[in-house]
């Protein structure tokens, strides 16, 4: 069942290169655009905001958080606006990771620790 769930994740992991061109493309809805962006912004940030080392909580986003972004995102996204875009990108093609990606998740981070000291204040 593990091996079953990862594969299904790999299978949708392969839609945010399609994804990142849907951000740049005039027929994607804005709604879609929003959260191809939060969705393409996160996966190419170096930090999660559940982090990996982090006994199973940390396999959370991988498994569930990201794939749900993914599957979301793509029902915004009208399937001919999809189809167009994966016929002219490479399939292989990856996406970089860039230090400027992480600084929404570095910024909640932050929200996160002044909240929980304000609250034991």
């Amino acid at each position: 069942m593990f091996e079953k769930l990862k594969q299904i994740v790999r299978k949708l992991k392969q839609e945010i290169v399609p994804l990142y061109y849907a951000l740049f493309d005039k027929r994607t809805p804005i709604i879609a655009k929003i959260f191809a962006g939060i969705t393409v912004g996160y996966l190419l940030s170096p930090i999660d905001l559940i982090p990996d080392f982090i006994p199973v909580l940390g396999l959370l986003d991988d498994l569930i958080i990201v794939p749900l972004l993914i599957k979301f995102t793509l029902t915004l996204i009208p399937a001919h606006i999809i189809d167009d875009i994966k016929n002219k990108i490479d399939s292989q093609q990856r996406l970089p990771q860039k230090w400027y990606y992480a600084i929404p998740i570095i910024l909640i981070y932050v929200a996160l620790i002044v909240l929980t000291v304000k609250h034991f204040k």
